[in-house]
């Protein structure tokens, strides 16, 4: 199975932005390591600060032979569309947070996206991304 990592707003600032919440390391330098850890699978990686080239994406990608990890940053709370997007294509998506968004301000509980998921790991730092790639491989 090809496993394709979709990251939303913000989190090509991983390693710079808010590290108490979201860590020291790059997404880049995750992915690398991730993709080691997965030598027999084919890891791809897609990030936006775009709502639209996300959606294009999953309609790209959705009915195909991929896995999908979606974090989808702040439009977890804000994107109807995102929802809809996710619950039109055929590929199964993984929601990952690497912060615990249920802990955090009051606007964070509203996710758009949960229900049309197969699987959720939120609040396990980068690590919920390898769990979301051993979900899809099941």
């Amino acid at each position: 199975m090809n496993i394709i990592i979709i990251n939303g707003p913000n989190l090509n600032l991983l390693g710079k932005r808010q590290p108490e919440i979201y860590g020291s390391k790059s997404f880049e330098e995750f992915f690398e390591e991730l993709k080691q850890e997965f030598p027999d699978h084919e890891l791809e990686y897609f990030q936006s600060n775009h709502e639209g080239a996300i959606i294009d994406k999953l309609h790209e990608l959705g009915f195909s032979k991929y896995g999908i990890v979606l974090n989808p940053g702040g439009l977890t709370h804000t994107s109807v569309s995102l929802g809809d997007a996710v619950a039109a294509i055929n590929a199964p998506v993984v929601e990952v947070h690497i912060s615990n968004i249920q802990s955090r301000e009051d606007f964070r509980k509203v996710n758009f996206v949960e229900s049309h998921c197969k699987g959720h790991f939120v609040g396990l730092g980068l690590d919920g991304y390898k769990m979301g790639v051993e979900f899809l491989l099941g």
